[in-house]
C-alpha cells in the first residue's frame, strides 16, 4: 500500500470518528449502536446524496441542517415492509390467539413502515377485536414517529398496498381505510385511535410494559452485535409467556441467550411463541 493510500484510509477513519463524536455530542445520537458496515455504507450513500466530497463536509452539513440529519438517519431504514404472507398469518393464526385475552397489548418496535402497523390495525378492526387492543408504536427516530402519526403515504404506491391487503385476506375494499388527494393518501384517523406513539431506542432503552405480541420487523438488522444483544434482552423481557414475537427476515432468536424460551411458529416469517 502506498503512503498516500494509507494516509487516505487513516484520514477517513479520523473523519468518521469525528462524525460519530459530533453527532453524539450535539444530537445525543450514538451512531456506534449500528454495525460498522451499516454505518460506513450509510456515510458513503449520504456523501453522494448530499454532494459532499469529504466526511468532514458531511458532518458540517449534518450539524447545521436538520433536514440533512433526518435524511442521514432515514438511510439506516433499509428493510422491506412486511408482505401479504405475514399479514395473512397474523389474521389467520395470531389473531385467534390474541382473541383469547380480554385485552391485548401489541408493540410495534420500529416505525419505518406504515404498512406494518396500519395493516395490523385494519386486520384487528375487520376481525372485530380492535376495541380490545392497544398498539404501541415506537422508534428511536423522531421523524419516523411523526410520519407514523401523520399516516400519510404516496398514492403512487396504493396499488401495491391494495394488492397486499387483498392477498392477506382483506374483508372490505382497501379504499375505505384512507382518504387521498392527487399525490398523497392518509390512513383514516379511526385506525389510530388505539395507537400510542413514543420514542424508544431498542439499542439502549429498557422494557416499558408487558405485551401479548411484539413485531420488530425492521429494527435489528443494522445494529451492532452489542446493541442487538441488548435489543433481544429487551424484547424477551417485554413479551409475556405464550406471547408472539415477529422478527425481520434477516433476524432470529437463534444463538441468543433466550433461544430455548421460544417455539418457532413460522420459519420463513421469523415468528415465534415464548414458552418459558
Amino acid at each position: 500500500m502506498s503512503r498516500a493510500r494509507k494516509y487516505d484510509a487513516e484520514l477517513e477513519n479520523i473523519e468518521l470518528q469525528l462524525l460519530i463524536e459530533g453527532v453524539r455530542r450535539y444530537f445525543g445520537i450514538n451512531l456506534e449502536e449500528y454495525a460498522g458496515s451499516a454505518l460506513r455504507r450509510q456515510v458513503w450513500l449520504a456523501l453522494r446524496a448530499e454532494k459532499m466530497r469529504t466526511v468532514s463536509g458531511l458532518l458540517e452539513k449534518l450539524l447545521h441542517e436538520p433536514d440533512a440529519l433526518n435524511r442521514f438517519m432515514d438511510g439506516f431504514n433499509r428493510a422491506e415492509p412486511s408482505g401479504p404472507r405475514f399479514f395473512k398469518y397474523f389474521r389467520q393464526e395470531i389473531v385467534p390467539v390474541l382473541r383469547t385475552y380480554p385485552f391485548v397489548k401489541n408493540w410495534q418496535a420500529g416505525a419505518e413502515s406504515l404498512r406494518d402497523f396500519y395493516f395490523m390495525a385494519i386486520i384487528l378492526h375487520e376481525e372485530g377485536f380492535y376495541e380490545k387492543a392497544t398498539l404501541y408504536v415506537t422508534d428511536s427516530n423522531r421523524g419516523n414517529l411523526d410520519r407514523a402519526q401523520d399516516g400519510m403515504f404516496a398514492l403512487g404506491g396504493v396499488r401495491e398496498l391494495e394488492k397486499t391487503y387483498n392477498s392477506s385476506g382483506g374483508r372490505a375494499r382497501f379504499g375505505e381505510y384512507f382518504s387521498g388527494s392527487r399525490l398523497n393518501g392518509v390512513f383514516k384517523p379511526q385506525l389510530r385511535r388505539n395507537m400510542v406513539f413514543s420514542q424508544h431506542n431498542l439499542a439502549t432503552d429498557g422494557s416499558f410494559n408487558e405485551f401479548n405480541m411484539i413485531a420488530c420487523r425492521q429494527g435489528l438488522e443494522p445494529l451492532s452485535d452489542a446493541a442487538r444483544a441488548h435489543a433481544h434482552d429487551v424484547l424477551f423481557a417485554s413479551l409475556g409467556v405464550f406471547g408472539v414475537l415477529a422478527l425481520g427476515p434477516q433476524d432470529s432468536v437463534r444463538h441468543t441467550p433466550h433461544e430455548h424460551a421460544f417455539k418457532e411458529l413460522d420459519a420463513e416469517q421469523r415468528i415465534y411463541r415464548k414458552i418459558a
